[in-house]
């Protein structure tokens, strides 16, 4: 199992830029608002040649249990009881609070090893707050800085130490070196099943984060009735029947218009670049609510990037007539989203956990049809019934002919069509063959994309 090392401190000590800087990417959200993490992520960091598993916690405060900021220190908490080492950060430009004392006699008595870093120690002015945390009792500080990137050959000398002094340090290198011998042979077996990235996105306050709980069993998520709660993207590896998931939990993506905040449009960003990256996007709804026209244009924006796209209606178990409001639904998908007809739609109950077991088998075989694909004679058989039965337009008193049609890539699946006159070939009369497609070969609400290309003439020299 790799070294785990929790990054743990105040608010707005420099935690995320010390992670940013440990992954070597711009993973965790940066602002000098205090308080921007409240979910702790999860990343690959890398010093030098060690290599170990990095988590970004929320800022340590002392709170109502019950409270926001309470309900953040349990999930830091959660962070810590899962790693080997811990990171407490200070700024050293603004020197001791009473919150670092308070949360550096609480580490002390904790059973995990703790370096103590002095961060923003870039000049001189962060010399007196580095020797005042002597006082704290937890060893020589390290001055570093995480913006700059200064200090950090005296923070592997002690990761190093730390993670060679570990306990099965010699068993876990030696399992290392044992695998590193057999991945040859590994070429010859089976590949593992691919991971499926999948996005939970939605506008705020859908039940996002509660759903992601209920999947993976756990209060991994910062989940409560306050709207606006998750700012980071979340991505945590899951296992669903033995089919390895990316599960990956979004802020809420409100109106454009309506986003005015520096931090707010960070979140934002950070929503839109998970949903890029992902195979298939849940759009979670509100099942209270009707289908919202911004619920449509995330949905549209699924299907521009080319997602496989579920419908996850939540808080089903609040609506009273269910048969007319799935009705209703239906008809707003029809009406709004005739681009991808057919999408699965899941009513359930995050909070309750009824009907959530529906989601999965829905995000794998809609996962299945995004990666589906068909055979060129079976394709240009299809676009031979097709044409015979509607036509072509005729364009200049000549009529455009479609001459083949292929299959170039899945993920999602795109075909390219030859035609004498590509160009001229009708959007309503491209809808067609692309609604035809869709319901001859059975891919219900996948995107697909048809590519015009202009047939080669055999009889034009060249």
């Amino acid at each position: 199992m790799s070294f785990t090392i929790a990054i743990v401190g105040r608010p707005n000590v420099g935690k995320s830029t010390l992670f940013n800087r440990l992954v070597g990417k711009r993973l965790a959200l940066v602002d000098d608002e205090p308080g921007v993490t409240r979910d702790w992520r999860e990343g690959e960091g890398r010093l030098g040649p060690l290599s170990f598993r990095l988590l970004d916690t929320a800022g340590l405060e002392e709170a109502d249990p019950a409270s926001l900021p309470g309900r953040m220190r349990r999930q830091t908490e959660a962070a810590l009881a899962d790693a080997d080492l811990a990171l407490f950060l200070i700024d050293a430009r603004a020197g001791l609070t009473p919150v670092d004392r308070h949360f550096a006699a609480w580490l002390r008595k904790r059973k995990i090893k703790v370096l103590l870093l002095a961060n923003k120690c870039e000049g001189r002015a962060a010399e007196a707050g580095r020797l005042e945390s002597f006082a704290l009792g937890l060893g020589d500080p390290l001055a570093i800085s995480a913006e700059h990137g200064e200090g950090l050959a005296d923070l592997y000398d002690a990761i190093a130490a730390t993670m060679a002094a570990a306990p099965g340090a010699d068993e876990a290198a030696a399992d290392e070196a044992a695998d590193d011998d057999i991945a040859s042979d590994d070429d010859d077996e089976a590949a593992a099943p691919r991971t499926i990235q999948l996005a939970i996105v939605g506008r705020p306050n859908v039940g996002k984060s509660t759903l992601v709980n209920r999947l993976l069993g756990s209060e991994r998520m910062l989940a409560g009735p306050e709207a606006g709660l998750t700012r980071d993207a979340i991505a945590v590896d899951w296992t669903y029947e033995g089919r390895p998931i990316r599960l990956v939990d979004t802020a809420g993506l409100r109106r454009k218009a309506r986003v005015q905040a520096r931090l707010e449009k960070l979140s934002v960003a950070d929503a839109l670049r998970s949903l890029r990256l992902a195979q298939v996007a849940v759009l979670l709804i509100d099942g209270t609510e009707p289908l919202d026209k911004q619920d449509l244009a995330i949905a549209a924006h699924a299907v521009d990037e080319g997602r496989a796209l579920v419908l996850a209606v939540n808080k089903w178990d609040l609506v009273e007539d269910r048969a007319t409001a799935l009705k209703r639904l239906e008809e707003r998908l029809e009406s709004g989203l005739p681009q991808v007809r057919g999408v699965p739609v899941v009513t359930l109950s995050a909070k309750t956990g009824r009907h959530v077991d529906r989601l999965m088998p829905a995000v794998l075989a809609a996962y299945a049809l995004w990666n589906k694909r068909v055979r060129t004679p079976e394709l240009n058989r299809w676009l031979s019934g097709v044409t015979e039965r509607h036509p072509p337009p005729a364009v200049s008193g000549r009529r455009i002919r479609l001459r083949y049609a292929t299959q170039v890539k899945t993920r999602p699946p795109t075909f390219a069509l030859f035609a004498s006159k590509p160009g001229d070939l009708p959007e309503s009369y491209v809808r067609y063959l692309a609604n035809s497609l869709r319901e001859t070969f059975a891919m219900p609400g996948v995107p697909l994309r048809l590519m015009l290309r202009k047939g080669k003439n055999p009889y034009v020299k060249e």
